[in-house]
């Protein structure tokens, strides 16, 4: 019988290499639609790439500031990779935001396949590939793959020391010895993890070791990571410039990170970045989405299976960071991240239980999930094209009815999980995702351009840099966005006497943008210093950041 081009392609994916090759075209099909067509999304992602610009041209790759202020928030781990990026692939003299972006992509990637790599090790080859799948798919996986930050590095630099983790803690059950590369591979990710956000790989990690010790009472097999010379090598990595900063700084970076970023945090919230306890809970659905929806249903499976060996080890990664980001005063959708894999491991494994019919069955709990599962794919799927539509008050329906194909592909994941064909509802759960993603990041967010007002400033001021510097004074709309969009010579002034004051020390080579709320005031302050001002500009649209309509205005000196 002649084999059709569906079976061959049916027989490619079934050998490693080609499930490999499958997998990382569906993952980068996930993450790199909107990577060079959104803009700069304030505040952080701005920070971090204004700061490893000034880190290229002051060329110090200690002490890292964002314009003149320090930036003692974290470590240099994330800035030296966007570095990187830049050289490889940027170009130092263009101010774009997407080689910025390179190192949280090629993460996103690495956290699918360590996924694939350690749920086949814990639950089988067949759930590595559906964990992959469902983090590949994943709302906030996508997010932080779009934005240059920390989050995405630490996740897979995170998977990595748990993956590493895990292996060790197979070798125990098989009674096998632990190759001397996932030794070293695990002190390694420990090492680069803190250079990227300090103590939350160990947080994750050291939360699993005790967690582990606490449901088994034995903690013999550690031995087999080997502290003697591992924590030597994790501190090799990670030592140096924690020393180098101290001495750059005479301390200022360890009152800073320990005292405010960590202590802070911790104990109080920061920049209004707060929520209850049970805030990471009541995201869940949203930020596991499409998954979530099969990590509820899960839940069964996992109480049901909690003394297993695999399933105790992710409860183990799960439940004590969980409960200390919920403890924690500052919150944010995406502290929780790093856990994540360990959750689609669950899901896998419930999946393919034999008593799947069982754990899916449940009217109620299937009920309960459903209804906040498609209420959130109505807001990504067809929500996001609405807010476009009515924010720019254009014709573009096109990503609306793309939304709609989308919600078809709810209905259908509904339908399969329904009929107990829990296998098929990933994949149409996934195909789903795919649509969602691409429309969000793809034809969505880069077409709503009244929610970016920083590139239009900068557009707008293309023809007027006359000026071999020409200083942009910033009073009241301090995005950071505009300051790395915009390149060198932004002064950030607070009063509008300063913002009139910088001006008018250099009219001929210094123009002024206000908010509203300054305007008259430094038209006022203008009027002081005996000058005239001339409109170059009015750009409207909404400040996010502020939750308020934006309305900037770009003035020049006509003295």
């Amino acid at each position: 019988m002649t084999r059709t081009l569906r079976d061959h392609i049916a027989a490619a994916i079934r050998t490693p290499r080609g499930a490999g090759l499958a997998a990382l075209f569906l993952i980068l099909l996930m993450v790199l639609p909107g990577q060079t067509t959104i803009p700069p999304i304030d505040r952080d992602e701005p920070r971090f790439a204004q700061a490893t610009r000034q880190m290229l041209e002051t060329g110090d790759f200690v002490d890292i500031r964002f314009l003149d202020q320090p930036r003692h928030l974290q470590p240099a781990g994330i800035y030296w990779f966007q570095a990187a990026a830049v050289s490889l692939v940027g170009d130092a003299d263009v101010r774009a935001i997407w080689p910025h972006r390179v190192p949280s992509w090629l993460a996103a990637v690495a956290t699918v396949f360590l996924t694939w790599w350690a749920g086949g090790l814990l639950f089988g080859r067949d759930a590595g590939r559906i964990a992959a799948t469902l983090m590949g798919a994943c709302l906030i996986v996508g997010v932080e793959a779009r934005l240059a930050k920390i989050d995405s590095m630490l996740c897979a630099t995170t998977l990595l020391a748990q993956a590493s983790l895990a292996r060790a803690f197979i070798a125990r059950e098989r009674a096998e010895a632990l190759n001397v590369w996932w030794v070293i591979a695990f002190w390694a990710a420990l090492g680069v993890g803190g250079l990227l956000k300090g103590p939350i790989v160990l947080l994750v990690t050291g939360g699993t070791v005790l967690g582990l010790i606490a449901l088994e009472r034995r903690a013999r097999w550690l031995g087999a990571l080997k502290p003697l010379w591992g924590a030597p090598l994790m501190l090799a990595i990670a030592a140096p410039w924690y020393v180098a900063i101290g001495f750059a700084t005479d301390g200022a970076f360890y009152r800073t990170a320990v005292g405010y970023s960590v202590v802070g945090k911790v104990a109080g919230s920061h920049q209004n970045h707060g929520g209850p306890i049970g805030y990471h809970a009541l995201l869940f659905s949203a930020v596991f989405w499409p998954g979530s929806l099969f990590a509820w249903l899960a839940v069964p499976f996992a109480w049901a299976q909690r003394r297993a060996p695999a399933v105790r080890f992710c409860l183990a990664w799960i439940i004590p960071a969980w409960i200390v980001f919920e403890f924690s005063g500052t919150k944010l959708p995406h502290y929780t991240l790093p856990l994540l894999p360990a959750v689609a491991m669950l899901c896998a494994a419930a999946i393919l239980d034999a008593g799947a019919q069982r754990w899916f069955g449940r009217p109620r709990l299937f009920l309960a999930a459903a209804v906040v599962w498609l209420l959130l794919a109505g807001l990504f799927l067809a929500g996001a094209p609405a807010l476009r539509l009515e924010l720019q008050q254009d014709q573009g329906v096109g990503p609306l009815l793309l939304g709609g194909v989308g919600l078809l592909g709810a209905g259908l994941t509904l339908a399969l999980i329904a009929q107990g064909r829990a296998r098929a509802g990933v994949v149409a759960m996934a195909a789903t995702a795919l649509v969602a993603w691409t429309n969000l990041f793809a034809f969505t967010l880069p077409a709503m351009d009244k929610l970016f007002l920083s590139p239009r400033v900068v557009a707008a001021l293309a023809d007027e840099r006359r000026c071999p510097l020409t200083r942009l004074a910033l009073l009241d709309y301090h995005e950071p966005s505009l300051v790395f969009l915009y390149g060198p010579g932004v002064v950030l002034t607070r009063t509008p006497e300063e913002a009139a004051t910088a001006v008018a020390a250099d009219p001929a080579c210094t123009l002024a943008l206000t908010a509203s709320p300054g305007r008259a005031g430094f038209l006022e302050a203008m009027a002081a210093q005996g000058m005239a001002v001339r409109e170059i500009a009015a750009i409207s649209g909404e400040n996010y950041n502020e939750a308020d309509e934006g309305a900037l205005t770009i003035y020049r000196a006509t003295r």
